[in-house]
């Protein structure tokens, strides 16, 4: 067993928390224009589009900031004793590699899940279309998941990145 996995398993349940903080926050707003039926005007797309402004984005990017940021660490990675780093010099990400790094990391499957989703309930039919980008929803959290634990332990967002996760 790879003992770093878990700490990163643990570390992003820790970030993930925080967020909720923001969803509930959200959902606090976002309900109430629902149920008026504001919404209900939004085509699939822009569904999507607002959902990923106001979710996924601001998650991409606040973690982009804590990790290329002096302490090199998210909240989750801080309580568990890590932080990121280039791979090749030890050295603190920018904020262009930390994007990078978060954006694929977590704007990428979480769109890709709320566009199956939303395609899922908005859909009167799911085609190979749609199933594919269900298929892919679960496939690659599950594949960064399973690279903590095999060979170097680094995902492909790390290595794309450039980055890497160390004790700190």
């Amino acid at each position: 067993m790879k003992p770093e996995a878990w700490r990163r398993i643990v570390a992003w349940l820790v970030d993930w928390l925080c967020f909720v903080v923001w969803l509930a926050l959200l959902a606090a707003v976002g309900i109430p224009l629902y149920l008026s039926g504001v919404t209900g005007q939004w085509s699939v797309v822009t569904a999507n589009v607002v959902a990923g402004v106001l979710t996924a984005v601001p998650l991409t990017v606040s973690l982009a900031v804590l990790e290329s940021g002096g302490r090199q660490a998210s909240i989750g990675k801080r309580v568990m004793g890590l932080r990121v780093t280039g791979a090749r010099d030890g050295e603190r990400l920018s904020f262009a590699a930390a994007l990078l790094r978060n954006a694929l990391k977590i704007a990428l499957p979480w769109t890709i899940g709320h566009a199956a989703a939303i395609g899922l309930v908005w859909s009167p039919t799911v085609g190979p279309g749609l199933a594919a980008l269900t298929a892919a929803a679960y496939a690659l959290p599950i594949a960064y998941v399973v690279m903590l634990f095999v060979g170097a332990g680094r995902t492909p967002y790390d290595r794309v990145a450039g980055a890497t996760v160390v004790r700190a």
